[in-house]
C-alpha cells in the first residue's frame, strides 16, 4: 500500500510541473487583471462548472466572498450552480444546456467577468454560458484542460491547465484558482 500511494503522489507531482509554463503563467495573468479589472469598477464575478469544476467553482466563489488569507470587504461573486430552483426549473422547462445561460442572461451585466471551468472544455451548457456572456459584453474566462477544445477556442481569455486526466487537471485547477485569489488579494488589498 505504501508504494501504491508514493507513487500516486509522485505521479501527480509531475503533472503539477506542468504548472511550471510560461505560457500558463500569462494565461492566468491576463484573465487575473480582467478579474481585477472588474471588481474595481464595480462589476461581479461569476462562475460555472459541473461536478467537480461546479465544487471548484463554489470554493472560489467563496474565497471571494468570504476572504482567501486577507481580512477584507467581500468580493460580489457568484456561484451559478448554487440556485438549485433556478437550475432543475431551467432543466425542466427549456434544457439543461441552458442551465447557466439563463442566470448569464438575467444576472450579468457589460464589463461582468464569467469564468467557465470545464476539464473537457466541451461541457454544452459552459459553452451557451460564454455564447451569452459574449453578446452581453461579459468578459469570458475559461478554465479547461489542455489540447483543443471549443471552451478555449471561445473564450477571451483561456487557461489551460496541464493534466493526464480530469483528476490531474482539477487539482491543476484549483492551484490557479487559489493563485488567482492571493493575487486579487495583494492588489486590492494592501496590507
Amino acid at each position: 500500500m505504501h508504494r501504491r500511494i508514493e507513487d500516486i503522489i509522485t505521479k501527480k507531482l509531475r503533472s503539477h510541473q506542468g504548472l511550471l509554463n510560461e505560457t500558463l503563467w500569462n494565461q492566468v495573468g491576463k484573465a487575473t487583471e480582467q478579474i481585477i479589472n472588474s471588481l474595481t469598477t464595480g462589476k461581479k464575478i461569476l462562475v460555472c462548472g459541473n461536478g467537480g469544476s461546479a465544487a471548484d467553482a463554489q470554493h472560489f466563489v467563496a474565497e471571494l466572498v468570504v476572504r482567501f488569507q486577507r481580512e477584507r470587504r467581500p468580493l460580489p461573486a457568484l456561484a451559478l450552480h448554487t440556485n438549485t430552483s433556478v437550475l432543475t426549473a431551467t432543466a425542466n422547462d427549456y434544457d439543461f444546456t441552458q442551465v447557466f445561460s439563463r442566470q448569464v442572461e438575467a444576472l450579468g451585466e457589460k464589463g461582468d467577468v464569467l469564468i467557465g471551468i470545464s476539464t473537457s472544455g466541451e461541457s454544452a451548457n459552459i459553452l451557451s454560458a460564454v455564447t451569452v456572456a459574449k453578446e452581453k459584453g461579459i468578459v469570458t474566462i475559461g478554465l479547461t484542460g489542455g489540447g483543443d477544445n471549443q471552451l478555449a477556442e471561445n473564450s477571451d481569455y483561456p487557461i489551460q491547465a496541464p493534466g493526464d486526466n480530469t483528476a490531474e487537471i482539477q487539482e491543476c485547477h484549483i492551484i490557479i484558482l487559489h493563485t488567482i485569489c492571493q493575487i486579487i488579494e495583494e492588489e486590492l488589498f494592501e496590507q
